[in-house]
């Protein structure tokens, strides 16, 4: 434990880099607990740069609570659409319609009904309450973990044997109690833009003298690299069928139960939204896709004359798996009869104010678009 008057003097260089150096951020020229949660749920695990537009597009259209409880789904995933990690758009939407019925549609000021909500985690909470509220909560994530690990010289992997429990009574003791808000944004600042997972800056770090890890050396080495998952490699097929006003089929999310006939194991990359005719290979792309379309167009028989022209590869990441893409081309003289589909532009797949799609389909897309698909270039079926 550090001494009250190191405490103190920690604080006061902090907050002083802090006023200085704090990057202007949308999300900070205002206490509105809703912009703040808003702008808290996009950043998780997502860059600030690529934040940025979908928060001030997002705002645009959903300015409040209401707002955002009020709109349908699809609108929302439309506007979300890029970002990735859907499920945190579901639950936002889920927590506002929540905050509506049971908190005057305001985000709550006690951290037990704050925990309640969908999607909510205990940094969520400490972010959102310190902030907007000024309550006294000490944020943990992974940049405020990484500061006090490198100032307390913590080896081994921060996430087991206690470590993080460590971690967050560190960082409630160093929490400056009468500016909780500012204060956990300078921990966070600290840790996304000076003490950085690789080469930190440490020359210019403001409080490098209280850091124990940078004293014995250890601060390229502090914190271990956690135990990855090994990555899985998957290979999907997709059908891209193309009509002369280059329009081009998608597939709906599943129904309410959970029923699709798109694979099991293709809904969660496609992120449950309208897709492509997708498959996950297990030997021969082009006869699986065949299979897949003779299920779903109708009349069957239609799609034997199907001609499939491979375009070029793509590749894609979800987590910890490591997608192959395998378009395929289809011209047809009308795009055929499939139950729930609907027929778009191609073009209008690639915006990003578009149908909301998956990163995955707007690659499917820009396959298509970049090999003249969409001009009709190929022979109809």
């Amino acid at each position: 434990m550090r001494k009250r008057h190191e405490i103190a003097e920690f604080r006061k260089r902090l907050l002083s880099w802090f006023g200085q150096f704090q990057r202007d951020l949308p999300w900070r020229q205002s206490k509105d607990p809703y912009r703040i949660w808003l702008s808290e749920i996009m950043l998780q695990q997502t860059r600030v740069a690529a934040v940025i537009p979908y928060f001030e597009r997002f705002l645009e259209r959903f300015p409040d609570v209401q707002a955002l409880a009020e709109a349908p789904e699809e609108e929302v995933l439309r506007l979300w659409s890029g970002l990735g990690y859907y499920t945190r758009a579901r639950n936002l939407q889920a927590a506002a319609r929540e905050m509506v019925v049971k908190h005057g549609g305001r985000f709550p000021h006690d951290p037990g009904q704050a925990l309640d909500l969908p999607g909510i985690g205990p940094y969520t909470v400490a972010a959102i309450l310190s902030i907007a509220y000024g309550a006294k909560l000490a944020v943990l994530d992974g940049n405020v973990a990484r500061v006090i690990a490198r100032l307390e010289a913590i080896r081994g992997d921060l996430r087991t044997g206690g470590r993080w429990q460590a971690l967050q009574a560190s960082a409630d003791a160093l929490l400056e109690q009468e500016s909780g808000g500012d204060w956990n944004q300078a921990m966070m600042e600290l840790g996304a833009t000076i003490c950085t997972p690789q080469a930190p800056q440490c020359l210019l770090c403001p409080v490098a003298k209280f850091c124990n890890a940078r004293q014995m050396g250890l601060q390229d080495v502090i914190p271990e690299k956690r135990y990855k998952r090994a990555t899985e490699n998957i290979t999907l097929a997709a059908a891209v069928l193309l009509d002369p006003q280059g329009r081009t089929l998608l597939l709906p999310p599943p129904d309410a139960n959970g029923k699709h006939a798109t694979h099991e194991i293709v809904m969660p990359l496609i992120s449950k939204m309208w897709h492509f005719p997708t498959v996950a290979v297990k030997t021969d792309s082009v006869e699986e896709l065949r299979s897949l379309l003779g299920r779903l167009i109708s009349p069957p028989a239609t799609n034997g004359a199907l001609k499939l022209e491979a375009m070029a590869k793509a590749r894609h990441a979800v987590t910890y798996r490591a997608v192959t893409l395998l378009p395929y081309r289809v011209m047809v003289r009308g795009l055929p009869e499939c139950g729930g589909a609907k027929a778009v532009l191609l073009s209008e797949l690639v915006l990003p104010s578009g149908l909301a799609v998956s990163n995955l389909t707007r690659k499917i897309a820009r396959a298509a678009l970049r090999e003249g698909g969409a001009l009709g270039v190929a022979r109809y079926s």
